[in-house]
């Protein structure tokens, strides 16, 4: 059994990526080629927003969106301590301070009740991941933003394809931005990521940022890095992209399957279930379940061949190189020590369906 199914995907469409891929050898523009355009404009569309630049990681798109914002030395941005280190690690590696707010325990995204007190004047923007494949609550986000001046970006890496009040992630604030990791929802097979922006100067700007700043060849009119999506995964992306719209309809339906199927112990309270909220349709990057003894639980299930994950062990406030003494961040915490992500994916069959969740019943009841 497969954590997330990339073989069976590839299979349904190996022939196109392979033709796809031919065509860059055949042309040779390994590096912006024409697949990287035509994959900007397509990802554009598929979000609604003006502008699409294509990046080099997920990680690379933050950098490159609070670059292209202005952050840097003495600023501060607010975002979450439940999150993959990449959100706080892009406003660090500018010089800024993370400003972490806890989260809401239904969603696991930052709450917004929880953000206007932690606002100084030395707050510049906001960064909202939306978690599990589930958007943030970007309207009330967006009010307190629009009362301070201050900038909204959107770390979408697990939400791609998702949507909230009707509009695609990454179309929901200043910036949004996602990651083509393998693993996500519409991932490449390799490294790469995408800022979306309705902003025309902010696009420009971020184009020339993942160029080394670069207006034309050799002529740098501001400070950038080497972020650039290659030609190939693009080319790739494109074959996925097609795809994406029913990939998402079969994450639906394994998402309710699982849902229907430990709903008895939801309602004994042995565990909950990933709740999503009237306005969001969620792209279920992950399938998490709270459960009390998880480690226990985790180790006897993947002792059944059931491969399982735990986003995250840890919360960033806590990890050795954002430590913040006597701050504490109890939600936060308290998921760290209950998540567990279940297999995941597209293709996900009946059968597996069956089998891993007849297997929590059966460890719960003999935990009992």
């Amino acid at each position: 059994m497969e954590f997330i199914d990339l073989k069976t995907q590839q299979s349904n469409i190996r022939e196109a990526i392979e033709r796809r891929i031919q065509t860059v050898l055949n042309h040779g523009r390994y590096i912006l080629g024409p697949e990287v355009m035509e994959l900007e404009e397509r990802l554009a569309d598929f979000v609604g927003v003006r502008d699409c630049i294509t990046v080099s990681s997920g990680t690379d798109a933050l950098v490159i969106a609070l670059m292209a914002l202005g952050i840097g030395r003495g600023d501060e941005v607010i975002t979450t301590p439940f999150s993959f280190i990449a959100t706080a690690e892009a406003i660090v590696l500018l010089g800024a301070k993370p400003v972490f707010v806890d989260i809401d325990e239904d969603t696991y995204n930052i709450d917004p009740s929880k953000i206007e007190a932690a606002i100084t004047p030395r707050t510049k923007a906001i960064l909202a991941v939306s978690l599990y494949g589930q958007c943030a609550d970007f309207d009330a986000i967006q009010e307190i933003a629009d009362r301070y001046g201050i900038s909204v970006v959107e770390d979408g890496a697990q939400s791609f394809g998702a949507t909230y009040k009707g509009k695609r992630s990454c179309g929901l604030s200043t910036i949004g931005c996602t990651s083509f990791f393998p693993s996500k929802p519409l991932g490449g097979y390799g490294d790469g990521g995408a800022c979306f922006t309705d902003d025309a100067k902010l696009a420009e700007k971020m184009r020339r940022i993942r160029i080394h700043g670069q207006t034309r060849r050799y002529h740098h009119t501001c400070l950038g890095i080497n972020g650039r999506l290659d030609t190939l995964q693009a080319a790739i992306l494109l074959e996925k992209l097609r795809i994406f719209p029913s990939e998402i309809d079969l994450r639906q339906k394994v998402a309710n399957r699982y849902s229907s199927l430990l709903a008895p112990l939801k309602a004994t309270g042995k565990l909950s279930l990933p709740k999503i909220k009237e306005e969001n349709i969620s792209v279920f990057a992950q399938y998490t379940i709270c459960i009390p003894r998880r480690d226990q639980v985790a180790n006897k299930l993947k002792g059944d061949g059931i491969p399982v994950a735990i986003h995250y062990p840890k919360p960033l406030h806590q990890q050795p190189v954002f430590y913040t003494p006597y701050k504490t961040f109890p939600i936060a915490e308290l998921a760290c020590q209950k998540v567990l992500s279940l297999p995941m994916h597209p293709y996900l069959s009946l059968s597996d369906l069956y089998f891993i969740t007849s297997r929590i019943q059966a460890i719960i009841e003999s935990n009992s």
